[in-house]
């Protein structure tokens, strides 16, 4: 408890923050989230996933009944108000369970992604200073076996698979309930006085910024960031209890916990997709009314549409193009509340009949609302999902900001932008074109970090962003890149690589791209085909290619892509326009280290990467 406490008191009150009046019926910390669910919103439905084929679901009573006994289970552990609990585990229910049990003990859990390193959940690990680790099994636990011998924090380890305790080490979330249902029965006030001593600034959480550039930091959010900024989304968002809602991003990042939090605070039932990979199976099963993803997500699911309809045949590839040009202008008018022509009308409706109803039968067929955040959202491909009859909307916020600053609304949308500011929440762009934000949600600095804590706000207590944008005469942000990312070629030129990025990703022989040139004499491109349609087009014109590695040399597939990326850039500056190409067997992937777990490209680790390829393109 000292030391997080500490951390806080150590830092000097950067914000004039804004005074936010809560509404009597409004919760104040996360414990009064919690327990709202099971008072207002009582259903048998409120979280569900699957095992053996079955959805099985965890009612509101026994989602708060689990989560007071786990918070007894740790309490009996010897875990005490402000202590950290590390939770390490892909998104499952029992991490809902575990995040509210830590919530009702007054511990401060520390989310750490699975797909991290050793060495990086060490560094987690000593950092946070956790004294319990929760894992989801005993293979992690096999990978971290030297990293715990540096880590003598961690007392305990807790699995979530009962197989993951062998040789007296650890031991199950079912036997730690067990401990807390004995300890409960013995001081049945145990749980509510634990639970009570937690105030609205109170640590809630400390997670680990991804570390696109060195260590990454860990963000401490408050009762008070995270439960001002679920209840100021909300009414941007307008989530109900009659929403189904697919959870499918990790709850490691803040992103997807907050969404969380806003489904049991709307008396949502929630399921948990099994996997990335099963995302197209789960959707439609469950049939959700609503999917919060990032923008990668949705640019797979329209790949694989177009990958079908290329299959099948000239036809269905050209019915698919008419078919999206009709999207794009029915999604114009309607975004910008023009009356929709009578020819458009009836084209749409052609449309829908032969293409779109199919797409979205894709999605479970009564979604009403995509919320894509995390990164920006191609904006033809915003017009396509609209056009189509699957509404999307952008968010934009970051870990530091709990994260929701800006938003838009179903009947307020403008693609290209990432909404208005939600309630409460104000932003301000700096004149080097930073953005700066200020509220109650903004986090109350770096975990024994108090120099870098101080150095992302401004004397006047705004909180630097880092990212680039412009706001309207409407108020709606457009982010147009990271202040880290811009770079500047050798003849002095800077350059903003997203705009170029998302131009080059409209082709559909595209899957990932990387702008290059930072201190180069123009800026060139690394492209992960699309390998599918890329092989399409080699059968289709003959070339005698029989491998990936061939087809990354070849030529014609080289002049292919280079006239691709013209054709999608014309309106570059000179010194802005794709000189050179290199095209990549295999995409960036977060296991491979090229992506952070939000699916963000590391550019240092592409730098280095292939330095030896990017030197070469140079060099010709």
């Amino acid at each position: 408890m000292n030391t997080a406490a500490q951390n806080i008191q150590n830092i000097e009150s950067h914000a004039s923050r804004p005074v936010r009046v809560c509404k009597p019926d409004e919760p104040v910390t996360l414990v009064d989230v919690f327990k709202r669910v099971a008072r207002e919103h009582k259903r048998p439905d409120t979280l569900n996933y699957k095992r053996d084929g079955q959805w099985i679901p965890v009612s509101s009573d026994e989602l708060l009944a689990r989560a007071r006994r786990i918070a007894a289970g740790l309490y009996s552990l010897g875990v005490r108000h402000g202590d950290r609990v590390a939770l390490l585990s892909e998104s499952r229910v029992e991490w809902t369970l575990t995040d509210a049990g830590c919530i009702f003990a007054g511990a401060v859990d520390v989310p750490i992604y699975p797909t991290l390193t050793p060495p990086q959940v060490r560094y987690i690990l000593k950092d946070s200073g956790s004294c319990v680790l929760v894992l989801a099994s005993r293979e992690k636990f096999d990978e971290l076996t030297e990293v715990l011998k540096e880590c003598p924090e961690v007392r305990q380890v807790v699995f979530f698979e009962p197989t993951g305790v062998t040789q007296g080490v650890g031991l199950t979330l079912e036997q730690l309930e067990a401990r807390g249902s004995q300890l409960e029965s013995e001081q049945p006030e145990l749980v509510d006085r634990l639970s009570a001593q937690t105030t609205a600034e109170d640590l809630a959480t400390i997670i680990y910024t991804s570390g696109t550039t060195g260590e990454p930091k860990g963000v401490m959010l408050t009762h008070s960031n995270l439960v001002t900024n679920l209840v100021d989304s909300s009414g941007h968002l307008a989530f109900d209890e009659q929403d189904v809602a697919l959870s499918v991003l990790p709850l490691s990042h803040v992103f997807e916990r907050q969404a969380m939090y806003m489904y049991l605070h709307q008396g949502m039932a929630t399921y948990f997709a099994e996997s990335l990979l099963t995302i197209g199976p789960n959707l439609r099963e469950v049939r959700p009314t609503i999917l919060v993803g990032v923008p990668r997500i949705f640019e797979k699911i329209y790949a694989r549409i177009r990958e079908r309809a290329a299959e099948s045949g000239k036809l269905s590839a050209a019915i698919l193009a008419w078919s999206v040009d009709v999207a794009r202008e029915y999604a114009a008018a309607l975004l910008a509340h023009r009356p929709i022509p009578l020819f458009l009308k009836l084209k749409h409706a052609v449309a829908t009949r032969l293409v779109f109803t199919k797409w979205r039968e894709v999605f479970g067929g009564r979604m009403r609302l995509l919320l894509s955040g995390g990164a920006a959202l191609p904006e033809d491909l915003g017009y396509i999902y609209i056009g189509a009859g699957i509404p999307i909307i952008q968010g934009y916020g970051l870990t530091e900001t709990s994260p929701v600053i800006t938003t838009a609304k179903l009947d307020d949308n403008r693609i290209g932008t990432v909404g208005t500011v939600i309630p409460n929440v104000e932003i301000r762009i700096a004149a080097d074109g930073e953005i700066e934000t200020r509220g109650p949600n903004v986090m109350r600095g770096y975990y024994n970090r108090p120099e870098e804590t101080r150095a992302v706000f401004t004397e006047d207590g705004w909180f630097k962003t880092g990212d680039i944008g412009t706001i309207d005469k409407d108020g709606f942000l457009r982010i147009t890149d990271r202040k880290k990312e811009l770079f500047k070629t050798s003849g002095g030129k800077y350059i903003s690589p997203q705009p170029i990025e998302q131009a080059v990703k409209r082709s559909r022989f595209v899957s990932q791209v990387v702008l290059i040139g930072a201190g180069r004499k123009f800026p060139a491109a690394l492209i992960v085909p699309a390998w599918e349609q890329v092989e399409s087009y080699a059968r289709l014109k003959g070339l005698p290619v029989t491998s990936h590695t061939e087809m990354c040399k070849h030529p014609r597939i080289i002049d292919l892509f280079e006239r691709q990326v013209e054709t999608l850039t014309p309106d570059l500056a000179k010194y802005e326009k794709i000189k050179r190409i290199a095209l990549l067997e295999d995409e960036f992937t977060i296991e491979s280290g090229e992506l952070t777990p939000t699916l963000k490209v590391k550019r240092r680790v592409v730098d280095e990467k292939f330095r030896e390829l990017i030197d070469s393109i140079y060099e010709e």
